[in-house]
């Protein structure tokens, strides 16, 4: 493929919404448990049809990266960085994918249906057992925290692009030119 020095603009507009999809998820995931008020109907209805979405939105954005060109890391960056920017970055692929498909199988596994917009339901993807359910629950969270520390550190490393190095890495993915 060719080189390029920006993502492609439909990458860049994917991995912006993805991303405000992925904390709202995060934060009302823990909203969700934390709370016992009149509002968890509410963080219920609006986790499952976010995490479908996510879930739709990560395959399209595989497609794509695999698809297009993608702007090269700055030959100043090290070799133990270069591996764990790509290293960061399947995890994060991995873990986009993961969660909302442990979420639905979950849900399955406890005999919770997953409707959308009223009538839409989707079909389990496990059979009722409390045996999977004691495995997926916690398997949820734990995922939940990785990604949200992943992410963490992939906005460190961002800022860092951004405000420290400016080397255009961030440029790459903002669509903004490297002063």
């Amino acid at each position: 493929m060719k080189q390029v020095a920006y993502f492609h603009p439909a990458l860049r507009l994917l991995h912006w919404l993805m991303a405000a999809a992925i904390l709202t998820m995060l934060f009302i995931g823990v909203a969700m448990v934390a709370t016992v008020s009149s509002l968890h109907g509410l963080l219920v209805a609006i986790h499952k049809p976010l995490g479908l979405m996510i879930l739709v939105l990560v395959v399209v954005r595989l497609g794509l990266r695999f698809s297009t060109a993608t702007p090269p890391l700055p030959d100043s960056l090290p070799g133990w960085q270069r591996v764990a920017a790509h290293a960061s970055h399947w995890a994060l692929y991995a873990m986009m994918l993961a969660q909302p498909l442990i979420g639905w199988a979950m849900l399955s596994a406890a005999g919770y249906p997953i409707t959308l917009g009223g009538r839409f339901v989707l079909p389990p993807i496990l059979p009722v057992s409390n045996d999977s359910y004691a495995i997926l629950r916690p398997l949820h969270s734990l995922v939940a925290l990785a990604l949200f520390a992943t992410v963490m550190l992939h906005l460190a490393a961002a800022l860092r692009h951004a405000l420290i190095l400016r080397d255009g890495v961030f440029q790459s993915m903002s669509g903004t030119r490297k002063r």
